[in-house]
């Protein structure tokens, strides 16, 4: 590991514990469709001042390799507004990673700088409703449209689970173009939010609650995009879409790795306390043994990441890697996050520690990016094409 990541994680470390954690228990950061955009600013303002906002970013514009990036956002997510002060969090994470990757010089000076700089956030609108036979995780499934008019591509669709929508600035909108002329299929575009084309139909309540803006489900009506926003080139969305995904999975698994590692911190700390029976809980093997499976679970996810990671830093997509770690890390961070629980008892249902909040945040992270099932079905299926090439 370098030393560049290793000395800017250490002050992420120390702002999240010293300036984020006092946060936690603001109204303001209570919020059931994610904190306010108030209370992330102000945060912003002083991750800012203190030299850790977008710290995965470097000042030239160039990223962290994915290895250094881990190192970074796992600390980040030690608590669950931590991303949110040091602009590390979902969805603007992956939308800067996609810009600065695929994006003109023009649009990331647009577009990509204010996320960078912590002034805007941003929405990544994908998934459609299911009653509609839209796409979820299912991209091929899009029924949203874009065509072509003069200087213009007009798009028409409905949208679903677009978290962070409300309250945003800048916009991914993927469509499919019909076109026959060999141009035809997803196409990913940047725009101004909010639009009057766009309309909030609905923010429903959902179990998470630590992403601003919540997960609106949104009408596109003849939403008007110049030419020169589209985001690539026509047809090339599905690619795209892959350079985002496998990092975003990734990224994922490293902050919530950050919050399972404080909740182990905090159901630690109860447990040593606490006596039952004539001893302390933590001498009872019930409850000793929970907190012994997390500290192998919690090594386990970083190797796992940091495997991943290198896969990513070598050149490749890594679908069939991100995949793996997704499933392995969510569902071993969602056991954890049930032993906390569990060993603290009634108090580990309650808000008096953000125990009960990472708990809610794991069992939403495991559809996040496409649940445990459909990656263990992309597995199988390559398991399968594998078994075929080698035995005809």
């Amino acid at each position: 590991m370098t030393d560049r990541a290793l000395s800017i994680a250490a002050k992420v470390e120390a702002f999240v514990r010293d300036v984020v954690v006092p946060y936690e228990q603001d109204p303001r950061a209570k919020g059931h469709h994610g904190p306010s955009d108030e209370l992330v600013m102000e945060m912003r303002e002083r991750a800012g001042a203190a030299g850790v906002l977008t710290p995965h970013i470097l000042p030239d514009g160039s990223h962290l390799t994915q290895r250094e990036t881990a190192i970074v956002l796992i600390p980040s997510g030690l608590s669950p507004l931590g991303p949110l002060a040091v602009n590390t969090m979902a969805p603007d994470e992956g939308n800067m990673y996609l810009l600065g990757h695929v994006g003109t010089e023009a649009q990331k000076a647009r577009f990509l700088k204010p996320l960078i700089d912590g002034r805007a956030r941003s929405a990544f609108l994908m998934t459609e409703p299911a009653s509609e036979g839209g796409a979820g995780s299912d991209p091929s499934m899009m029924k949203t449209t874009c065509h072509l008019d003069g200087d213009h591509w007009v798009i028409n669709g409905r949208k679903r689970f677009i978290t962070g929508y409300q309250g945003a600035k800048v916009g991914i909108v993927m469509a499919k173009s019909e076109a026959t002329d060999g141009t035809g299929g997803a196409c990913m575009f940047l725009v101004d939010l909010p639009d009057p084309a766009i309309t909030i139909e609905a923010v429903p309540d959902t179990i998470d609650s630590s992403m601003p803006g919540g997960h609106a489900t949104l009408r596109i009506d003849n939403l008007c995009v110049p030419a020169d926003q589209m985001l690539g080139q026509s047809g090339e969305g599905f690619k795209y879409a892959q350079v985002r995904l496998s990092p975003a999975r990734l990224s994922h698994c490293m902050r919530w790795l950050g919050s399972c590692r404080r909740a182990q911190e905090i159901a630690t700390a109860y447990v040593c306390k606490r006596e039952a029976f004539g001893k302390l809980l933590i001498d009872h093997e019930g409850v000793g043994f929970m907190l012994a499976e997390n500290m192998i679970l919690l090594q386990q996810c970083e190797l796992m990441i940091d495997w991943c990671a290198g896969v990513l830093d070598s050149g490749s997509l890594g679908t069939v890697e991100s995949s793996m770690a997704k499933v392995a890390v969510s569902e071993a961070l969602m056991k954890i996050a049930d032993n906390c629980v569990q060993v603290m008892g009634g108090t580990g249902v309650t808000g008096d520690t953000i125990v009960e909040q990472v708990f809610r945040e794991i069992r939403a992270f495991r559809i996040y990016d496409g649940p445990t099932e459909v990656h263990k079905w992309s597995l199988a299926k390559k398991i399968k094409r594998d078994y075929l090439k080698a035995h005809g």
